[in-house]
C-alpha cells in the first residue's frame, strides 16, 4: 500500500547546543609525583622510567642524586666494570625472608640513612635489612680489580647475603646491573646518565 502524505511520519531533528563553561573556573594541572626524603633507588628508577621527556628524566636525576646511583651507574653501563658474578637469576631466599621489612619504605630509610642500626632493629649483616643507599660501599667486592682476594664462594655468599637484606625491588636492581641489564625493566640510558652526571669518568676501571 503506498504510503500518501497523511499516513507518513514526519521527525524532527534535535539539536542541542554547548554550555559555555561557567566563568571563572579552569582545569588544575596535576602536581608531579615526587619521592619522599632517602627514597630507595628503584623508586627513583621507577619514576624516572615514568616520564616520557628526557629533560625530565635528567631533571629527576639530579633531584634525587646520590653517589649510590653513581655506582650503580656505573656498574651497569661503563663496559669496563667485570662483574665477577655468575650471569643469570639468583635464588636468594622466599617471601619470609621479607617480611619483617614493615612500615613505609621511606621511614625505614630515613633511619637507615642515618647510620647505626637497621630499622627493623637488626644487624645489618648477613639476614638483616639495609639498602643500597649504604650497601654501594660494598659492591667493589663483585668487580674484578675491586677485592681479587675473595674465593669465587665468599664472593657469591655475600652476593646473596646482600641480596637478603635488601628490599626485593632493590636487590632486582642488583641482580640486573651485575649482567649489566638495567634497561630491560627502567627506561634509563647512558646518554640520559652522562648528561645527568657530567662528572662521571668513564672507562679505565679493571
Amino acid at each position: 500500500m503506498a504510503m500518501t502524505n497523511s499516513t507518513r511520519k514526519t521527525t524532527t531533528k534535535k539539536t542541542t547546543t554547548r554550555k559555555p563553561a561557567p566563568k571563572g573556573k579552569f582545569t588544575v594541572k596535576a602536581e608531579p609525583e615526587t619521592l619522599p626524603t632517602n627514597p630507595f633507588v628503584y623508586e627513583i628508577f621507577e619514576l624516572v622510567s615514568k616520564q616520557r621527556s628526557k629533560a625530565k628524566k635528567i631533571q629527576i636525576l639530579k633531584e634525587y642524586e646520590h653517589i649510590s646511583l653513581k655506582c650503580i651507574f656505573i656498574w651497569n653501563f661503563d663496559e669496563s666494570v667485570i662483574s665477577l658474578l655468575p650471569e643469570g637469576d639468583v635464588p636468594y631466599g622466599d617471601a619470609d625472608d621479607q617480611s619483617i621489612f614493615s612500615g613505609s619504605l621511606s621511614d625505614n630509610i630515613a633511619k637507615e640513612a642515618k647510620g647505626g642500626e637497621s630499622a627493623t632493629g637488626q644487624d645489618l649483616d648477613g639476614r638483616g635489612k639495609t639498602s643500597l643507599r649504604r650497601e654501594y660501599q660494598n659492591l667493589y667486592h663483585f668487580v674484578k680489580g675491586g677485592n681479587d682476594s675473595l674465593t669465587s664462594i665468599r664472593r657469591e655468599t655475600m652476593f646473596i647475603n646482600m641480596l637478603r637484606g635488601l628490599h626485593p625491588k632493590e636487590a632486582e636492581v642488583l641482580i640486573l646491573i651485575k649482567d649489566k641489564r638495567l634497561a630491560d625493566k627502567y627506561k634509563i640510558t647512558l646518554d640520559i646518565v652522562k648528561e645527568a652526571y657530567p662528572e662521571i669518568n668513564w672507562g679505565g676501571r679493571s
